[in-house]
């Protein structure tokens, strides 16, 4: 059994493998053959220490991990992993583009161990760069940056026929051990590769004021993309049943690629609009909160989330034919209600799985805050 699954599986992957100068890949960036979804930089972007190691790193000829790329239909590479690599050296260079077709300024570096005159470096003295009057800028000289382009990396190709949930799988497992992206801003890109229109429309919704308040996050929670993360949580469970086989994590990321490539953007908008304004104007950032002898108290929860805004979100029709003011009440009562019930210490005792979890409060919030 387990030979033939893998026979199956090594069809769906076809790959080949090429020796390439930074020269030859900026090149076909320029002529638009290589293809870097510009969201994907904004989702998650090195900084300047990490940056200035990479240009060091081929200064002093130090080898760069390979980089893979996905063969489209029309023989274009789409960058599916290196992308910081890549956008690292084509910013340094002053060509890494925005769109429409605008040009991010050019990057300045910072000193290194073995190289502390990088420091201010630049590719060519620029009035773009940010942050380095041109007074102080340091351009390097043609025979470095000769040496940058005739630098070489390993080009891993999965070409056709490899569909895209083959892509998809690929890009998650190559970055899922790296540093510089979180869970969560992987499944961000996996999502802005099925649909972008979908995910720019969640995260409207989850950027919203309502949606923010309820979760009860912070800045720094928002920069890791917590605040998407709780999203994607949302509408998964409010639209895909767990059965329980699969890690929870593997079932979100299974679970938001389905409802990306459905694409019903608007649809999860609205019920997140819906849901988190009624949660808000109820209980602000107490809502997903505990309530114990007439108070809210700890943190917001993902129990919370599961048992109550998703149980909130699987009524609202029903909840809103209440009418205005009595569904406010209703929700407000059943939420404080909520943590009283037999049941609920089985939601957050120490060391219980998340797979077990999900499949008591999912069902528990959708009967409890059924009107």
């Amino acid at each position: 059994m387990l030979a033939k699954e893998i026979e199956v599986a090594q069809r769906l992957v076809k790959t080949d493998a090429y020796q390439m100068s930074i020269g030859e890949i900026v090149t076909m960036y320029n002529d638009g053959e290589l293809i870097i979804d510009p969201e994907f930089q904004r989702l998650f972007r090195w900084h300047i220490g990490q940056k200035s190691k990479l240009i060091e790193s081929l200064l002093l000829g130090i080898p760069l991990p390979s980089i893979f790329v996905f063969e489209k239909d029309d023989g274009k590479w789409e960058l599916i992993d290196g992308l910081q690599r890549i956008s690292t050296i084509l910013e340094f260079m002053g060509v890494l583009r925005s769109p429409p077709n605008d040009v991010f300024p050019p990057s300045s570096l910072e000193a290194t161990k073995y190289l502390p005159s990088l420091h201010n470096a630049v590719w060519n003295s620029s009035e773009s760069v940010v942050d380095v009057p041109v007074p102080d800028q340091k351009p390097i000289d043609k025979t470095q940056q000769l040496a940058i382009r005739r630098s070489r990396l390993g080009v891993e190709i999965l070409k056709r026929p490899s569909d895209d949930q083959t892509k998809y799988d690929l890009f998650q497992r190559l970055n899922a051990g790296g540093t510089q992206a979180n869970a969560q801003e992987i499944r961000n890109c996996i999502v802005l590769m099925i649909n972008g229109n979908y995910f720019r429309t969640v995260k409207a919704a989850a950027d919203q004021d309502a949606f923010r308040s309820v979760i009860a996050i912070g800045e720094e929670q928002v920069e890791k993309q917590r605040h998407l993360e709780m999203a994607m949580r949302f509408l998964v469970h409010s639209s895909v049943h767990y059965d329980g086989l699969l890690d929870v994590e593997e079932f979100i990321d299974e679970s938001i690629v389905t409802l990306a490539t459905v694409g019903d953007g608007v649809s999860a908008s609205t019920l997140m609009n819906r849901t988190f304004q009624i949660l808000n104007e109820v209980a602000g950032a107490n809502a997903l909160r505990k309530y114990s002898n007439g108070q809210y108290v700890g943190k917001a929860v993902l129990a919370g989330l599961e048992g109550i805004a998703v149980g909130v979100a699987k009524n609202i029709d029903a909840i809103e034919a209440l009418g205005a003011v009595q569904s406010r009440e209703f929700v407000r009562q059943k939420m404080q209600a909520f943590w009283a019930q037999p049941e609920v210490p089985n939601f957050t005792s120490l060391g219980l799985r998340g797979t077990v979890r999900i499949q008591r409060t999912v069902p528990f919030g959708e009967n409890w805050f059924r009107p």
